[in-house]
Formats: C-alpha cells, structure tokens, sequence
C-alpha cells in the first residue's frame, strides 16, 4: 500500500535574528534600527583588488613565508633590544662620516635644490650662512644653486634631523652609540622655539640661534655628558611614556627627566656660557626630541639590510617626498609626494592653506614604537587626533594592525601596560591599505614665519607598494 505524500511544510521565521555583517556598515545599521544583533567585519579588499599586489602578497605569506618570519624576528629583536647611549657631543665635521667640507645635510630622501620646499630653502640659506659662506640670504642663494655646496641627505649619513633643520660641517651633533658596538648616529641640537632655521626661518636672529648652539650651547651640553658619563637614552623615554609623552610630538616630561639627569654636571662646566646654556636647555621643551631620534636612527640602521626582511626600517620627508627603506631591500629608497598634515590644530589667523607638507626625519620614532604608535600613552596629543584618549587608544591601535610585535620597554599605561606596537610590516600596510600615522608640526608654505600648528600625517601609500613589490621581486630572484 502506497504511502500519502507528505503535506507541504510551511515557513516559520525566526522568532530573532542575529547578524555578522561583512562589508559596509550601513546593512548592520539597518539590521539595529530594527531591534536586531548585529556584528560587524571590518572587511575589505586585500591590496586594494590589485592584482600585481595581491600576486605579491600570495607569494610573500606563501612560499616566501617563513623566510621572511624568521628574518622578521631578528628586525624587531634589533629594534627592541638595541639600548642607545649618548656618549658625546661634537661637530659634524669631526664626527658624521664622510661629511665634506662645504657639505649641508637636509632630512628626507635625497632630493636636489630645485626641488626644495619653501622652508627647507630658508633653513639651508640660514646654515649657509652661519658657516660664513655668505654673508645675507641672496649670495647664500647663489652659492648654493651654483653647486658651490653640496646637498646631501642626512639618511644617508647615519644621521636624523627634525622638520626643516640643515646642519653644515660646524654644526654641533649629539652622538648615540650602541654599547654592542653595532653602530652610532647622529643629529643637531635642537634649535628651541620661536623664529628659527628648523622651522624655516631665516632672519638674522634665526642664524644668532645657530651661532649660539655652535658656540655655547654644544661646549657646556659636551662638557656636561663628559663629566657625567654616557645618557641611557630610551631609559629616559620610557619614564616619559608612563609621565604623558609619545616621544615625537610630545616630549616635555623626557625633556624635564634629561635635564634634571644633567643639571649637576651643568652647573659645574668651566665654560663661560654654562649659564645661558642652561637657561636655554630648561626653556626649550623639545630638547630632547632630537636625542631621541638619533637613537631611534641607530637601531633603525642596525636592524636594516636583514634579507627576506619585510619590515621598514627608514621614514622620512622633506616638504617635497616622501621615502621609505625595507630590512630587506637595503639602501634602496622608495619615494612618493610628502603628505600634507590632515588632522590639525593651527595657531589662530592660520589654516590648511597655509601649511607646508610634512617635513622632517622624526618619523623614525614611529618605527621603534614611538609616537603615532604610541599615542595612547599621551593625553596632550588627543587634542590632534579627535580630543579624547580613545583617540589616542585607537591611533596606536590603528598602527597595531600593520605591526609584527610589541616593544618590551615602551609600556602604554592606558592600555594596561601593554608594549607599543613595534615592526611596521609592508605586507600588512598593503594589504590593509592603512599606513603609519606620525605626529608632527606643521610649518608655514612660504612665508617664512615658521611653526604654525601641529597634528598628524599619514604617510602616503604609494612608497609601501613599491616597496612591497621590489622586497617579492629580490626574493623571486634570489636562489
């Protein structure tokens, strides 16, 4: 006897449903607006559905894989274990290899006269002539354009210098060295506030700034490290991530901690100038801010030219480009348009319009945990980023997604301690389009009238993508 068919079922809706969007936000928007859960996946297409990148990338997480993990590891063991010692001061002439006689070191990749912004131009007339090359701005020009100076990046020198500093060969440079005796760098003293060369000015007053740093400011500091004995740099730094810095835009507690390390030492120079040195290194709050980034440029350059490496060891601007280097594609640098500051406070009476593009070397903070990536270590910075400390949580978070490790001796003390993220990885800036945020001033375009707000830059992607392909075409090519 032949079975009935079975009656047709009929639908039940679910009493509640619970989502997990993948794509745009406004699917799950509409699912909550009608009482329902639902998650969201910050989802996106890898490399920007580039298939050049994305080819790359396969190969670069695939088969090359493990060559790059274990190259990886040493990067950032170099980069966290390195531990940088102020040992001296002395001029760049003496001490910055291979410093010519009529040479002037700008930050940034290399870059030629012509292509000078605004500032940078005023900064390097000024160097000229506190060198005594020239006596006024016009025959600094001339001297300049006609191949008399030569024009050299101070990256390619071991050597690290803020926003539109130019050192020639008198300048007086702080001299950090690895204990391990790996390497050493170098930068200028910091200039201070108000109208001076790092901030594109180039007045009379501006180059008194730089007679006084040669003449009196780099004699007593010299004297005061001699007597007192080699700095513990990033020691320092990480008292003043627990105090309210991020070490790059912030930086007064590091400062004060300096200072107060060298005050002994300070008040017992013999030299003449030892008072107004000292009055000038308690009023400048950025002191330290140069010191920093020559310790962050000697355990950057030691922990470069790793092969199969995929992590970036150099960042740098100069008004005009932009450049990065990889561990593991050497001295190559790979070069977009400078940025400009996108997130910003100005001085009143200034705005966008007025700004030059980011400048400076300082962004080698950012790639040994410092700044951007340290944000939620910095109440002050929240002012730039949005105005609250989940800002800051989120930017350095932000910078976490495209980093291998975390520092073991930069702790954020908003979250619980944990170590800054450490190890900027090409692979993960391409395939989730993010790049590093990196705090920083901003100088006015061109009129000479030096800092005119501060904020933060994203570097432009273009470098990262380039970068990302010559590391997939080494490691292709190598046997």
């Amino acid at each position: 006897m032949e079975s009935s068919p079975e009656a047709p079922r009929t639908p039940v809706l679910p009493e509640s449903v619970r989502v997990v969007n993948v794509g745009l936000g406004m699917f799950a928007e509409a699912v909550r607006a009608q009482g329902a859960e639902a998650v969201d996946i910050d989802w996106r297409i890898p490399a920007g559905g580039r298939e050049d990148l994305v080819a790359a990338l396969e190969r670069l997480d695939g088969v090359f894989a493990d060559r790059a993990r274990e190259a990886n590891g040493e990067v950032v063991r170099r980069l966290d274990e390195g531990a940088p010692l102020l040992t001296r001061v002395g001029t760049a002439a003496d001490e910055v290899p291979t410093m010519g006689p009529r040479t002037l070191l700008h930050p940034g990749p290399p870059i030629p006269w012509e292509s000078f912004c605004d500032p940078l131009r005023r900064s390097a007339r000024a160097a000229v002539i506190a060198e005594g090359w020239a006596t006024d701005p016009e025959g600094a020009e001339r001297l300049v354009a006609s191949g008399e100076v030569e024009l050299e990046a101070a990256n390619e020198h071991a050597t690290a210098i803020p926003m539109a500093s130019v050192l020639g060969p008198s300048a007086p440079v702080v001299v950090v060295e690895l204990p391990s005796g790996d390497g050493r760098a170098f930068s200028g003293l910091n200039q201070g506030p108000g109208q001076t060369p790092w901030f594109g000015v180039e007045t009379p007053e501006a180059v008194e700034r730089l007679v006084f740093l040669r003449e009196v400011v780099g004699p007593v500091l010299g004297e005061a490290i001699s007597r007192g004995g080699p700095v513990d740099v990033f020691a320092l730094v990480a008292q003043g991530l627990q105090m309210g810095d991020d070490a790059h835009m912030r930086i007064q507690a590091t400062t004060n901690l300096l200072v107060r390390q060298l005050l002994p030492h300070l008040v017992g120079a013999e030299h003449p100038g030892r008072v107004e040195a000292a009055a000038f290194l308690s009023q400048n709050h950025l002191v330290f801010l140069n010191l920093g980034m020559a310790a962050a440029k000697a355990i950057a350059d030691h922990a470069s030219g790793v092969p199969g490496s995929s992590i970036v060891t150099a960042m740098a601007r100069n008004g005009t480009t932009f450049g990065i280097r990889l561990s593991g594609t050497g001295d190559r640098w790979f070069v977009g348009e400078a940025p400009p500051v996108s997130d910003a406070l100005y001085h009143s009476g200034y705005g966008p319009e007025d700004s030059a593009p980011d400048i400076g070397d300082s962004a080698v903070l950012e790639l040994i945990g410092l700044g951007g990536a340290a944000a939620a270590a910095s109440p002050a910075v929240a002012a730039f980023i949005g105005g609250s400390i989940a800002d800051c949580v989120a930017t350095t978070e932000a910078v976490e997604t495209i980093c291998v490790g975390r520092s073991r001796r930069f702790k954020l003390p908003y979250l619980d301690h944990r170590g800054s993220p450490l190890g900027v990885d090409v692979r993960k800036v391409v395939e989730l389009q993010v790049t590093p945020a990196i705090t920083t001033g901003i100088l006015h375009r061109s009129a000479g009238l030096g800092q005119v707000g501060a904020g933060v830059a994203r570097a432009p992607m273009a470098p990262f993508e380039e970068a990302l392909l010559a590391l997939d075409e080494r490691l292709s090519d190598a046997p």
